[in-house]
């Protein structure tokens, strides 16, 4: 049976999020093709990790024969999230931008399941792995827009994503989120809308086309 991992990191449920509910259809359209599958759903919001300290990167590049009990207890959570990513035929991750980059509880996911030697080093143990990243954003940085160089969302994630942990990375980036709610971009609604559309339907499209992939 197909495994999805799924993440969040919204700090507002599905109604209110753009990033959840693209994630949602995503998740929708796969078990509509894997109804017996197994969902692995990771809300970084209702329930964030611990930011990774000096006890559990020290676990990490020391031998487990040696861990204190300290070291015992935080490296238990980073194979705990090491295996739930490893065990994934697919992975979809949604990263809205907040202050131009993504949200703590993301980078805190990000550095526990990092583990050199293991996820991360020459022979990562889910390289490629398929990830669809929804990069949500509440204006636009697309190329040639006026705020592109402040892009950081797409630009770390596919660093670290595919350059760390080896996966194969796909974005879904619906924009210009805000236009709803703030009357200074009420004529970007259209835009906004047609954007809206178009990051469902890409979500139903790739978690079908996925599906297909891995039972070819």
């Amino acid at each position: 049976m197909a495994t999805l991992l799924l993440i969040d990191s919204s700090v507002f449920p599905e109604g209110g999020s753009a990033s959840r509910s693209v994630t949602a259809a995503f998740r929708k359209a796969w078990e509509e093709q894997h109804p017996d599958g197994t969902v692995i759903h990771r809300d970084l919001a209702a329930e964030p990790l611990p930011h990774l300290d000096g006890v559990g990167t020290s676990a990490g590049f020391s031998d487990p024969a040696t861990h204190t009990p300290e070291q015992q207890e935080a490296f238990a959570l980073r194979v705990k999230l090491a295996e739930e990513l490893e065990q994934a035929d697919a992975i979809v991750i949604g990263a809205p931008m907040y202050n131009f980059t993504i949200p703590s509880t993301l980078k805190a996911w990000l550095d526990q399941v990092i583990i050199m030697g293991r996820t991360a080093g020459e022979q990562p143990s889910a390289k490629g792995t398929p990830v669809t990243v929804v990069a949500s954003r509440g204006g636009s940085y697309a190329p040639g827009t006026p705020r592109e160089s402040f892009e950081y969302v797409q630009n770390y994630l596919e660093a670290v994503l595919n350059g760390g942990l080896g996966l194969e990375v796909d974005f879904i980036v619906p924009e210009l989120t805000m236009a709803p709610n703030n009357p200074a971009m009420a004529e970007l609604i259209p835009l906004y809308e047609t954007s809206r559309d178009k990051a469902h339907e890409d979500a139903a499209a790739k978690a079908k086309a996925l599906v297909e992939r891995l039972a070819a």
